[in-house]
């Protein structure tokens, strides 16, 4: 697969048994599963060809953090890649930039690589691009500023652009792939020459369904795509990854 198609499932399915019939589908080299983290074990034991990502991480070690789970405990479960400051983390559990820096320095100390999500909200673009891209430079700025440490293993970077007014449960505005580019290619050189990084995956993430996967997939701007609900869905999924196969 020419392309990394990362599979978020949320807080979905209901039973371990579905889960597992799901993983079956999406067992494909170039996949990343992302289960609740309740199935991991399960569907790590499952699949041959897929990676398994977690959907969060706690930014400590260890300590009295009721309901939290370390890098260093999904590490120790075969978990390879970890999603952070994913839109709804940061509007429904008021997750800061603070905290994701936290937490993706956590991450990167125990080796696992990042799925970093930025996007801006329908307010800031209303306001223009101008703005929107401001925006996603601010959250990038403080999210990846103790990345710098971690130069050695920089590639275990991926930086996942989603839209948040372009997701279906937070307003479901369109976005075009040409206009989703110029964001890439605005989030590529700002990482770059300002924050001197160089080797990262960047993908999209606004509401990807099998109708409007090929047109982000074909931009030269992605290296794949981050996807919602569609990921539930197998008929929808197929569609996606033979987009990705292009």
């Amino acid at each position: 697969m020419s392309k990394l198609i990362i599979a978020n499932w949320k807080m979905n399915p209901k039973t371990a048994r579905e889960a597992v019939r799901l993983a079956k589908v999406e067992d494909k080299t170039g996949v990343v599963i992302a289960p609740p983290l309740a199935f991991i074990d399960v569907i790590r034991k499952t699949v041959r060809h897929a990676k398994i990502a977690a959907q969060n991480a706690a930014g400590e070690e260890k300590g009295p953090w009721t309901g939290e789970v370390s890098p260093a405990m999904l590490a120790s479960l075969g978990v390879r890649y970890v999603i952070l400051g994913h839109s709804e983390r940061r509007m429904k559990l008021h997750e800061t930039d603070a905290d994701i820096a936290k937490k993706i320095v956590a991450a990167l100390d125990v080796g696992l690589k990042v799925i970093l999500c930025v996007g801006e909200p329908l307010s800031v673009r209303k306001k223009g691009t101008i703005a929107a891209k401001r925006f996603v430079k601010d959250q990038l700025s403080v999210d990846l500023k103790g990345i710098k440490n971690f130069k050695f293993q920089i590639s275990n970077l991926v930086i996942a652009y989603e839209p948040v007014w372009a997701i279906s449960t937070s307003g479901g505005g369109k976005e075009t792939p040409e206009d989703a580019a110029a964001m890439a290619k605005n989030i590529r050189e700002f990482v770059h020459f300002k924050l001197r990084i160089s080797h990262f995956k960047l993908l999209y993430g606004g509401s990807v369904s099998g109708m409007n996967a090929r047109g982000f997939l074909a931009r030269k701007e992605f290296d794949g795509v981050l996807v919602g609900s569609a990921s539930l869905k197998p008929k929808e999924f197929r569609k996606i990854l033979r987009a990705g196969n292009r």
